[in-house]
């Protein structure tokens, strides 16, 4: 059974930083593309961050420059490091691997002053 498990969400406030993990099980992350994606308060699930199998990575532009997406194959184990948030980063943030694994029950980020 494949289970991701997202954590390390909270509040923060902007300028600020968090990193976000992704426990991976029934699954070896190595050989999937690993996702990032949130959702806002009114806003679809968005795509932001992925990592391919051979390291490789891109991101929406909204994000560049601030969030990076990283794996660590022998812990099974997928990360985002988030720095510089603002505002409008506020949302529930969920990992996926393609394909099919599946959406875990993602974790609250909310940036606030």
């Amino acid at each position: 059974q494949v289970q991701l498990v997202e954590s390390g969400g909270g509040l923060v406030q902007p300028g600020g930083s968090l990193r976000l993990s992704c426990a991976a099980s029934g699954i070896n992350i190595s050989l999937y593309t690993m996702h990032w994606y949130r959702q806002g308060p009114e806003n679809q699930r968005e795509l932001f961050a992925n990592i391919f199998s051979d390291g490789a990575t891109n991101y929406l532009d909204a994000v560049k420059g601030r969030f990076t997406i990283s794996r660590d194959n022998d812990k099974n184990m997928l990360y985002l490091q988030m720095d510089n948030l603002k505002v409008e980063d506020t949302g529930v943030y969920y990992c996926l691997g393609s394909p099919g694994s599946g959406w875990g029950q993602g974790t609250q980020v909310t940036v606030s002053s």
